[in-house]
């Protein structure tokens, strides 16, 4: 359960996005998805490199303690995944540069669709769409089957996506959604998809969460700075500007892949992306409650449905971890021993 929560909590850091940038100065997305990442990617592989060195450091050979996988039951289960998948340097660094591209691709996609069609259809079209091309590309890749409950919670909380969408988009006499926007939503779905089966390959190549994060965002954030640099980066100098950018690198992007990585140690790459969908929920609650947003009851119905889709993937991968966790036994001394409790 752990892990469910850590994805959870990652993904509320998620859906504060969109009010973030909702909340700050006008912005071209390129500009603000560079900035994004320098300062958030940044800070996630300094973090990871000052962790190695530290580790490195220590003389009797213990890792420095950590939240996100330096546990010594969290070693013992990187030294396992790492014997099923032996380490080559030339693959992980491919996977790196898969990785750090889709990070890359990520941001301008993500903030153009938003800039086109609004926060709440842009982030819906961009989180709906990651689940479904995350298992697809496991699947393909890794000829592994997520799951008749993956699959099950996934069309509900896409339903629930598709509800949303149809309720959010303009009544007759609007203007239609912008069709490029949607593209640049989907686009971020691939590229989404595209890093976290970059970064599970490397955990189970014995990568820690930190230090598998780290390489792509920090790779990210190194190939982000020139075109921060090529941008109109004088918004950076407004207080509004910058909180924006802090806010969005660092708790979006840090605190969030953080928990976000510590989850893909111990779950499959469709199921992070499936319970991630609880951004699209952390995003509709923030539009009411922050922007004053009107919420029409089809997308609160909307919301009610993914909601579920999201309880039916967690309680499932919660009740698979449980039983698994307990150790053998006769029945006997499993029925005595409720019986006592």
């Amino acid at each position: 359960m752990r892990f469910v929560m850590a994805v959870l909590l990652a993904s509320v850091c998620f859906g504060t996005t969109g009010t973030a940038q909702a909340l700050g100065p006008e912005v071209d997305p390129a500009s603000l998805g560079a900035a994004r990442l320098v300062i958030g990617g940044g800070a996630l592989g300094a973090l990871a490199l000052a962790l190695r060195l530290g580790r490195r450091r220590d003389a009797d050979g213990t890792p420095v303690a950590s939240p996100t996988g330096t546990t010594p039951a969290d070693r013992a289960a990187r030294t396992a995944r790492a014997a099923r998948a032996p380490r080559h340097p030339l693959v992980e660094l491919l996977l790196v540069g898969a990785g750090a591209a889709g990070v890359l691709a990520y941001q301008p996609t993500f903030f153009a669709g938003t800039e086109a069609n609004g926060v709440a259809i842009g982030t819906v079209v961009a989180l709906g769409s990651a689940p479904v091309l995350t298992g697809a590309l496991d699947w393909v890749l890794r000829r592994r089957y997520p799951g008749h409950r993956w699959a099950a919670a996934t069309a509900i909380a896409t339903a629930g996506v598709a509800v949303i969408a149809a309720a959010s988009a303009p009544s007759g006499g609007g203007a239609p959604a912008d069709p490029l926007g949607l593209l640049a939503s989907l686009g971020a779905g691939a590229s989404y998809a595209v890093y976290t089966l970059a970064a599970k390959a490397l955990i189970d190549r014995g990568w820690s969460a930190t230090g598998s994060m780290g390489a792509l965002f920090g790779t990210g954030a190194i190939f982000a700075l020139p075109l921060l640099v090529a941008t109109d980066a004088s918004w950076l100098a407004q207080p509004a500007g910058l909180a924006m950018a802090l806010w969005l690198g660092l708790v979006t992007v840090t605190i969030a892949y953080l928990l976000f990585g510590f989850g893909l140690t111990g779950l499959a790459p469709a199921t992070v992306s499936t319970l991630t969908l609880a951004e699209p929920l952390t995003a509709g609650l923030l539009g009411v409650l922050v922007l004053g947003e009107h919420l029409p009851a089809g997308a609160v119905l909307g919301l009610a449905v993914l909601a579920t889709g999201i309880v039916v993937l967690a309680t499932g991968t919660a009740g698979r971890s449980k039983r698994a966790d307990q150790p053998p036994g006769p029945p006997a001394a499993v029925s005595t021993s409720s019986a006592r409790a």
